[in-house]
């Protein structure tokens, strides 16, 4: 994953992060305030029963205003204007309450005038359809003004709150559990994108730093090789040709890390130009062909593609057609024998190789174009490579707006087609613009 789209993942998950956020805490805001609303609502109904029966009971009248009075989210005071029984006013506090299904604890006391202290109150629980009394009584705040009153005060009414919101407190916790996970991932992948920027500068580094003495050592060997004393004895021969052909080798490896390098940037860019198609295959199948038939091979052509030119980078575009015929004389265990095709169907020109090598599982179809990623073949370690052939091969052919597809069967050969639109499509450039935009965007 590049830096833009680390970028784009980062911003993008925060932006919703804080959305959903900003909306979860509204929508908790909002359930709080209506279940506040409705306890309020609910006690005001229960005490108002309460103070009802109390009058009934005894034959007074309850005054016309300021009859129940809200001192606290949870402390009530009723002014009946008349003398309380604290055994009577106990058990129609229990009746109501439980009428109103408001099933929680509660603690009362009456005002006494005389001694000017809220005295004969008691704490109350509520249990189902029983209540268990305990003597543990707070301190209840007087009401200045009134002769004959009680009070009432709910002293779990939060906790009771938050047990009516169960669903929301529930959905919170789950997207409070989201957001860590989603910033312990976030965490992850930037720890590994520098893990990777670590691996691959190091890679460069070490590539670049083989370059000078693969130099060295194939001038070396060219000067070691025409030596008069090296000509005239066989055996120093075959040794310099063995020190040629393995430096050749090397450095065609070190080329490989370095065109994925280069592919990998985040400023890669195609040096597009005109290309004669049918000229290029035919001028890279000439140099390879010398090759094939050194294996006892053959090399079939069908280019039927005439003159036709498109806009490629020529010089990525001989790397992939290598790297396929490369791919094509490796995987043989047997004379090989590659066919190689050139068409025009439907306005696109499908470039077709196709060879009678070992094949590969279906299983592994999808994989083999990932980095580093190589066929397991067991113990057996006879074709090297990095496994970065058709890693390279997908993404300049992505870069170009083409398509691949391999078909393949274990034992069966394997055949690469590369499909070329003879001109880039709308929506690809539009992608681009969009892609190298954001890219602009995020690094200002």
């Amino acid at each position: 994953m590049n830096s833009s789209s680390i970028k784009r993942v980062v911003i993008l998950g925060t932006l919703a992060i804080v959305g959903i956020l900003v909306i979860q805490s509204y929508w908790v805001m909002q359930t709080w305030n209506l279940q506040e609303d409705e306890f309020h609502q609910t006690a005001n109904l229960a005490l108002m029963q309460v103070a009802q029966d109390l009058a009934k009971q005894d034959s007074f009248a309850l005054p016309s205003k300021d009859l129940i009075n809200q001192r606290s989210s949870n402390y009530y005071v009723v002014n009946v204007n008349n003398t309380i029984q604290a055994a009577t006013l106990e058990y129609y506090l229990y009746k109501s309450l439980v009428d109103h299904k408001l099933i929680l604890p509660f603690e009362y006391g009456i005002y006494d005038c005389s001694s000017n202290q809220m005295v004969d109150g008691n704490y109350c629980e509520i249990v189902s359809e029983e209540k268990e009394l305990t003597t543990t009584l707070g301190d209840l705040p007087k009401m200045d003004g009134f002769t004959y009153y009680f009070g009432v005060r709910f002293p779990t009414r939060t906790s009771y709150m938050l047990g009516q919101m169960y669903r929301s407190v529930f959905f919170t916790i789950i997207l409070l559990l989201s957001v860590f996970f989603f910033g312990y991932a976030i965490a992850i992948i930037l720890r590994q994108k520098r893990l990777s920027e670590m691996q691959k500068d190091f890679i460069n580094n070490m590539t670049h730093e083989f370059k000078t003495p693969i130099s060295t050592i194939k001038i070396s060997a060219d000067v070691f090789a025409n030596a008069p004393e090296v000509a005239e004895s066989p055996r120093l021969q075959r040794y310099a040709n063995i020190i040629k052909n393995q430096n050749k080798r090397l450095n065609d490896q070190v080329e490989k890390v370095l065109q994925i390098a280069r592919v990998e940037q985040d400023n890669f860019q195609l040096n597009k130009e005109k290309v004669e198609l049918a000229a290029l295959i035919n001028s890279v199948l000439n140099s390879v062909e010398i090759k094939i038939q050194e294996q006892k091979g053959s090399l079939q052509r069908s280019i039927h593609i005439g003159k036709t030119t498109i806009k490629a980078d020529k010089h990525h575009l001989t790397n992939v057609l290598h790297n396929l015929l490369d791919n094509a004389l490796k995987y043989c265990k047997k004379d090989p024998q590659i066919q190689i095709s050139a068409e025009q169907k439907n306005g696109e020109i499908q470039l077709t190789i196709k060879d009678n090598g070992i094949g590969i599982k279906k299983e592994y179809h999808g994989k083999v174009f990932h980095k580093f990623y190589r066929v397991p073949t067991g113990n057996i370690h006879d074709v090297k490579g990095f496994g970065l052939g058709l890693f390279y091969i997908k993404n300049i052919c992505k870069a170009h707006g083409w398509t691949v597809n391999l078909e393949s069967e274990q034992g069966q050969g394997t055949t690469i087609t590369i499909t070329i639109p003879k001109k880039e499509k709308a929506v690809n450039s539009a992608w681009s613009w969009l892609k190298n935009g954001w890219r602009n965007v995020a690094t200002s």
